[in-house]
């Protein structure tokens, strides 16, 4: 677009020229040849993506350029300057062309038809249409003096500026979308218009001569010219977003409706008493049916998308389905009459959160059309709605039977566990669903006493439980729900007090080696002392801390002291301290997105060794995938082992030890507590032992609390356990003099190693 630059001074160059001489006329028409010619070569090399409109509006550039020349030619060397003459065919047949490139561009810009943008354009073209009539048409027209032939030449110039006018306010209002080529297009036509509006008042008023509005056509030659020149006239044809009504615009339209009146006042208060009566009640009436049309059209508008909002307010926007907030006003609209006793089931989708997490949120997304589209096939039909990301309540009204019995329930629940039992083919992949189900109604209330508030809570209350019995539980509610779910609200309450006030403590339980006893590692598990509980099991504050996410904190905390442990633990006891330390992470520490980045930095604080933290984490921690995994990765890549805790009460897949960077199999103290020869417990302890040499893994046997166990596992191939039989879990301190007590007893049986 450098060119821009010369040819804008070369319109100014051409103001330099002497007034009405040759090479000032050849100027003029060598900037409108050679502007005219790149266009055409513009859509040659660009290649736009409509080239049809660019084709028309250059082949009216051209038509009035010939006009030009072919004016030049009977001014210069006929020296006359007849009107109408040849040259005001071509000046007049390069309107209909620009004003068909300009459609087009219209056309291929919307989206849908744009009747807003119309009426506004034909308000536009209304007003000032009436401006043009009252002082450039009618004058001419009313001049009897004048042949007729060149009175309606004449009056064919400001027509069609009008027109041009109209196309282009239409344009304006078609995308917001104002690339550098747009504008230059529309300052070309502005340029354009404003010439031929001021020659026309010109040549009204007084004789016309060559003078500074040559430079605004040559200027709309030139910006014509950029507008096809530069790259994103590949792009001027297409759609954007409709415009919103700017200020401009409104302005625009404002001064546009008061034509009417200040032409009547004008005429009125400066004419000679003449007022164009007629023309001004037929623009009058015109420009306020399209104004009602304008109005009537936007009152619709305004009414469909009320509508639409109302729509999308009660509508979930993935599945469809009704949401939370239409449940709310049914519900009231059922409890405010007597007799009616409706269910309210929730199901909650177990492991959603893993499929967005491996396969995505399309996936994801597609995975809930499937499950709303087969649970809106349960029989009896009910209300079905989806109310929070992975959750979906049916509303029944049974009034036919007696609410709240736990028959009454599983009759409800056993359609939904069919519904869900085959898996939903989404995108090509095989997904199996089990969904958590709360059921509430009228069973443990008076009816007087429910609201939706209450009974939406009770449903949420029940489908906790019933998660809380792990994958695909069911639940209906009663009382003693409200004061689990208080006593769960106390305990979160203590454990944020109890983080803030140390309460907790880490206990340390032996990993022997099962040659001679030896202890060679260490599992660090926490310890809440309660000022006034006493000892809490971690059965008891786990769940809750993981509910609440307090166990990333809590775990991090645990982390941190295990580590530090480890390191005194070498400074006092040397090459009696623990080769290893193992430390427990919940799915919800693997969840957060720099979960290895506060392992990189514990064990720098700490100086521990990367290959001395074992972390332990659970079978479906991991087995959804997604960033639990890609997190495991990232700390295995740290060096930090990964052992496989309660290995053979999860999913157990194989797969899992291909695809999870394992190093340690810890199999479940359910396994080891009834080895006897021969029995189904034995067959699989033993069995295992060949997969994790072949794979090159270590064993751990957990539980382990009587010496025939131990001597079972020994024979079997076991080289580590880990349970009572060898030292149940105690503080620092305590493992310390245990650490102490078998380092004197080594060496009082080995003095050389002494």
């Amino acid at each position: 677009m450098l060119w821009l630059v010369p040819a804008v001074a070369a319109v100014g160059g051409y103001l330099l020229l002497p007034a009405d001489s040759v090479a000032r006329s050849v100027a003029y028409d060598v900037i409108g040849l050679v502007s005219a010619l790149m266009i055409a070569v513009a859509v040659r090399r660009r290649r736009p993506s409509q080239p049809a409109l660019w084709w028309w509006m250059a082949a009216g550039q051209a038509v009035w350029v010939l006009g030009d020349v072919l004016y030049s030619v009977y001014d210069k060397v006929f020296h006359v300057a007849p009107f109408p003459s040849p040259a005001d065919v071509f000046y007049l047949a390069s309107y209909p062309l620009t004003l068909a490139g300009l459609a087009m561009v219209v056309r291929t810009r919307r989206r849908a038809f744009d009747s807003a943008g119309l009426l506004d354009a034909g308000i536009v073209v209304t007003g000032l249409g009436l401006l043009s009539w009252t002082f450039l048409i009618r004058p001419v027209l009313d001049d009897a003096a004048t042949p007729l032939t060149t009175r309606l030449v004449a009056v064919a110039y400001p027509v069609a500026d009008v027109l041009i006018l109209g196309m282009l306010a239409w344009l304006l209002t078609t995308s917001a979308v104002r690339t550098a080529s747009f504008r230059f297009l529309v300052t070309a036509v502005v340029l354009l218009l404003i010439s031929d509006v001021a020659y026309g008042v010109a040549t009204t008023l007084f004789t016309y001569s060559p003078s500074v509005l040559d430079a605004g056509w040559l200027l709309s030659y030139v910006l014509w010219a950029a507008a096809a020149w530069h790259p994103s006239m590949r792009r001027l044809g297409e759609p954007g977003e409709a415009p919103a009504i700017s200020r401009g615009r409104q302005l625009a339209l404002g001064v546009t409706m008061l034509i009417t009146p200040g032409l009547l006042v004008a005429q009125g208060v400066t004419g000679d008493g003449q007022v164009d009566w007629l023309a001004a009640a037929i623009g009058g009436v015109i420009l306020c049916l399209l104004s009602l049309a304008r109005y009537t059209g936007l009152v619709r508008s305004l009414q469909r998308q009320s509508s639409r909002l109302a729509e999308m307010a009660l509508h979930d926007d993935v599945t469809g389905l009704s949401n939370r907030r239409a449940l709310e006003q049914r519900l009231t609209h059922l409890l405010t009459e007597p007799g009616r006793h409706p269910h309210l089931v929730v199901i909650d989708l177990d492991g959603f959160d893993q499929v967005d997490n491996r396969y995505g949120r399309a996936i994801g997304d597609a995975l809930l059309v499937a499950v709303a589209d087969r649970l809106g096939t349960y029989e009896p039909a009910g209300m079905l709605t989806r109310i929070g990301g992975n959750e979906f309540a049916l509303l029944l009204d049974p009034t036919d039977q007696p609410a709240g019995r736990q028959a009454d329930v599983e009759t409800i629940v056993a359609p939904l566990r069919q519904l869900l039992a085959e898996p939903f083919s989404v995108a090509g992949h095989a997904l199996l669903v089990q969904a958590s189900i709360g059921v509430a109604g009228f069973a443990v209330a008076e009816p007087t006493a429910m609201n939706p508030v209450e009974l939406l809570r009770r449903a949420d209350v029940a489908v906790h439980a019933a998660r809380q019995h792990g994958t695909g539980g069911v639940m209906a509610y009663h009382p003693q729900l409200d004061e689990k779910a208080d006593e769960q609200a106390r305990i979160g309450a203590a454990l944020r007090a109890g983080l803030d006030t140390e309460q907790f403590t880490v206990f340390y339980q032996p990993i022997v080696d099962l040659a001679d006893d030896r202890l060679v590692a260490v599992e660090a598990l926490v310890r809440w002392q309660h000022p006034i509980w006493g000892v809490v099991g971690p059965d008891s504050f786990i769940p809750v801390a993981e509910a609440n996410g307090l166990i990333v904190e809590l775990g991090g905390w645990v982390l941190q002291q295990a580590c530090a442990q480890a390191v005194r633990w070498d400074a006092d006891l040397a090459d009696a301290a623990p080769g290893r330390i193992s430390v427990n992470v919940s799915a919800r520490q693997l969840a957060e997105p720099g979960f290895a980045q506060t392992v990189a930095a514990v064990l720098t604080r700490t100086g521990l060794a990367a290959h001395r933290l074992t972390l332990e984490v659970t079978e479906t921690a991991v087995f959804g995938g997604g960033q639990a995994l890609g997190t495991l990765w990232a700390v295995h890549d740290l060096g930090v082992r990964v052992a496989l805790d309660d290995f053979g009460t999860g999913h157990s897949s194989l797969g899992l030890l291909r695809d999870c960077p394992v190093d340690v199999l810890k199999i479940d103290k359910s396994f080891v507590g009834e080895l006897t020869d021969g029995d189904r417990d034995s067959v699989i302890v033993a069995g295992l032992i060949p997969i994790i040499e072949g794979l090159g893994l270590d064993a751990v046997a957990e539980g382990v609390e009587h010496a025939a166990q131990a001597a079972q596992l020994r024979r079997y191939g076991y080289r580590l356990a880990q349970g009572y039989l060898f030292g149940r879990p105690m503080a620092a301190d305590d493992m310390h003099r245990h650490l102490t007590h078998q380092r004197v007893a080594r060496r009082r049986l080995d003095p050389a190693a002494a």
